[in-house]
């Protein structure tokens, strides 16, 4: 789908400005309630806003450490391991990946103890073969999308 400028000025409030009414997001873009409903509208059924909730810190819930584990599943098993995994709390996200291994998955734990108890939960899954950690130390990038959005509205800017 593509994102024009409006779009992306749009984005960039919803990203800087969360809790504004989209009557104060039309005030600020000089452009009329209805036009920026629909775009909202277009923007949402096309899969580019995907949720509009707050965004939580698992550090903030008690669940400072960060690890990614690699988890390496037996030939035609991922689905089933994926639902496993999706019933595990503290697993935040899990991707199928290529490379070094089948699942990639991001886990907040409590302590390292913690996580050492989530490694030995997700080992005895039926299906895992193995999994390999690796711990985050501290945060370099944050998440963020602004910088990729602003990138999409510079380039359909200049393809016209």
């Amino acid at each position: 789908m593509a994102v024009d400028e409006l779009d992306t000025r749009i984005l960039r409030l919803l990203i800087e400005q969360p809790r504004s009414s989209v009557r104060e997001y039309a005030r600020i873009l000089g452009i009329a309630r209805g036009t920026l409903q629909a775009r909202l509208d277009r923007l949402e059924r096309d899969g580019v806003i995907t949720g509009t909730g707050p965004s939580l810190s698992p550090a903030a819930l008690g669940h400072p450490v960060l690890a990614f584990v690699h988890v390496e599943v037996t030939q035609g098993h991922l689905d089933e391991v994926g639902d496993a995994l999706a019933a595990v709390p503290e697993i935040i996200e899990a991707f199928s990946i290529t490379g070094g291994g089948d699942l990639l998955t991001r886990v907040a734990a409590r302590d390292n103890g913690h996580l050492e108890d989530i490694i030995q939960h997700l080992i005895q899954l039926p299906g895992v073969v193995r999994t390999r950690t690796e711990v985050a130390l501290r945060e370099r990038v944050a998440h963020r999308l602004l910088p990729l959005v602003e990138a999409v509205g510079r380039a359909a800017g200049t393809s016209r």
